[in-house]
């Protein structure tokens, strides 16, 4: 930009120049009409030619500045908190995690231009429920068949592999697997608090709210604490016959927690969201939770 007024400059001078010699005399303000609009719009096209340039100049200068930004959606991240267990209690039946709370959720998300990182107590492998793998629910489908997604959650995050700093939120799928080892996790407690505190939030289905139990806040306070909260009922519980393999009930628990617990009808969708925490009560509740992290997150 500056060279293209420089060269304007000399331009209009040069053109100045001339017409001052044909009078003899540069400085002379004996001009005729004509010369004076000649002059006139010798400048005005100087001017123009300027404005132009820096118009140009400004508007690649602002190409490069929004090139250089990152992506502000595609670098928000989303960390699902997976269960390690797959042992049912002493029935010596397989649990792990909920396929349509972990499908159907991670969907979502990514259409939503999230990324989304797996994490898990131990890090590793986090088992599948195998009662929960429908092919005949085509997201369940789509998940399964993509190779790269299905890699990543045999081969999870450890705990100490994630940084709160790093996500704005945190989503717990459930299975009965989570009641195993997701309420024992400290490290991922704490990640969890930290993306809270940080303004992020914290979504859980099914028994995936086992994983709220023992997140504790700065002050001391349990998160789930004087907020309403749906989980996985007693009711459902005992309808599945399986009140006495898992370890507590997890209705009762989040109330012994200080929750509000809302009940919803057994099995149908219900989706509770107070103060960006974000709970559902079972599978059919998956996908308008994660819709709703998703909305509370763009907040």
């Amino acid at each position: 930009m500056k060279y293209v007024k420089r060269k304007n400059i000399v331009a209009l001078l040069g053109i100045l120049g001339l017409l001052a010699a044909s009078y003899g005399c540069a400085g002379s303000p004996e001009y005729t009409e004509r010369e004076k609009q000649t002059m006139g719009a010798a400048a005005a096209h100087a001017a123009k030619d300027d404005e132009s340039a820096a118009a140009a100049s400004d508007s690649a200068a602002e190409q490069e500045v929004e090139a250089a930004k990152p992506d502000e959606q595609g670098d928000k991240r989303v960390l699902f908190v997976m269960t390690n267990h797959a042992e049912l209690g002493d029935t010596g039946k397989k649990t792990g995690y909920y396929l349509s709370e972990v499908s159907h959720p991670y969907y979502v998300f990514t259409e939503a231009g999230f990324t989304v990182d797996f994490v898990s107590p131990t890090g590793g492998a986090a088992p599948m429920d195998p009662k929960s793998e429908d092919r005949s629910d085509p997201i369940n489908a789509q998940f399964l068949d993509d190779a790269e997604l299905m890699g990543r959650l045999e081969d999870t995050l450890a705990p100490n592999e994630v940084d709160a700093e790093d996500y704005v939120a945190v989503y717990y799928p459930g299975g009965h697997g989570t009641m195993w080892d997701l309420a024992e996790t400290p490290e991922l407690a704490k990640t969890a608090a930290a993306v809270y505190e940080s303004g992020g939030v914290v979504g859980a289905v099914c028994h995936g709210p086992v994983g709220l139990v023992n997140i504790e806040l700065s002050d001391g306070s349990y998160l789930v604490a004087g907020k309403k909260v749906a989980a996985f009922t007693n009711e459902e519980e005992r309808a599945v016959e399986l009140e006495e393999v898992v370890p507590f009930l997890l209705q009762d628990k989040l109330e012994e927690r200080g929750a509000e617990f809302v009940e919803g009808e057994k099995f149908k969708e219900n989706v509770v969201v107070d103060e960006r925490l974000v709970t559902g009560q079972n599978p059919a509740s998956a996908k308008a939770a994660a819709e709703a992290m998703v909305e509370e997150i763009q907040k």
